[in-house]
């Protein structure tokens, strides 16, 4: 190689698509793509490849209709109410979060920061945790009837537990060190809450925030399955009863977009509360 080309790769290599001295061009360099772009890739291509099995013959369209056909019928639902049914889930979703994130929180920082609390009250969330969500559907129309209630109740014991675990893990994993030196400053059992726990806790409660509003949509489903005139859970059940793959499927994939649309969101919130924890923790706020 010569001296030329030598000092070219040493300057951190020759321009993408220039040819050293002697030997072939260097290949130019591609930029990756857009994250959101990747994400898109490999659903765009099972699509794809769902379209061209039915088309062909290898797949029966009464079993899996093609993803234009669903589009046509998400068009045609569009006519016929379907912005009440996605309103009146997204409605049950985020009045059921809202509810069971809360009770989760609380219950979840005090058996954290209290022992005895932990005692009493973690065997029997535990052991309530491991019920499948069908399993109290039964009880709660018994109990509440078949109205709003028994749904909104399903879908807060959904949000409820996920949220409750990462509340307590994330309390209970804060290096002791920060709360002893929290008390050598004589912080309040508020001001050690507030200024060390919740900072340093906020990644895991946040990440139970997000899986429980996954968990969310799924009890959401499990309760319009069972008693509902509204909703795509309920859509979902209108799709069986009539023997309409493609309702379902579209239903399927509404609450596909509807669950990332809000994962997504929950993402947004995340980040900027990390960003603000840490705008506090720098050394210009020390």
């Amino acid at each position: 190689m010569s001296d030329q080309a030598a000092i070219h790769l040493g300057q951190g290599g020759s321009h993408a698509g220039q040819a050293t001295e002697g030997g072939p061009p260097l290949p130019a360099r591609r930029r990756p793509l857009p994250g959101p772009l990747l994400g898109l890739l490999l659903p765009a291509t099972l699509l794809a490849c769902a379209e061209l099995a039915v088309r062909t013959g290898i797949l029966a369209p009464n079993l899996l209709p093609p993803p234009s056909a669903i589009l046509e019928t998400i068009a045609e639902l569009a006519q016929r109410g379907l912005a009440g049914h996605v309103a009146a889930s997204a409605a049950r979703v985020a009045i059921g979060f809202a509810a069971g994130a809360l009770a989760a929180i609380l219950l979840g920082a005090a058996t954290a920061l209290h022992r005895p609390s932990h005692a009493i009250f973690d065997p029997t969330v535990q052991a309530l945790r491991a019920i499948p969500s069908l399993a109290w559907v039964p009880l709660l129309l018994l109990w509440l009837g078949i109205d709003e209630a028994p749904k909104l109740v399903l879908i807060a014991i959904g949000a409820f537990f996920p949220v409750y675990m990462g509340v307590g893990a994330g309390i209970r994993g804060v290096d002791r060190k920060l709360v002893e030196v929290a008390r050598l400053y004589r912080l309040s059992p508020s001001q050690q809450a507030r200024q060390v726990l919740l900072p340093a806790a906020l990644p895991a409660i946040l990440t139970g925030l997000r899986n429980g509003l996954g968990l969310a949509w799924m009890f959401m489903v499990a309760a319009e399955l069972i008693a509902a005139s509204m909703g795509l859970g309920y859509l979902l059940s209108d799709g069986r009863e009539t023997g309409r793959a493609d309702i379902m499927l579209a239903a399927i994939l509404l609450l596909a977009i509807l669950g990332k649309a809000s994962d997504s969101l929950m993402l947004r919130l995340e980040q900027s509360l990390l960003a603000w924890r840490d705008s506090f923790e720098s050394p210009s706020h020390a």
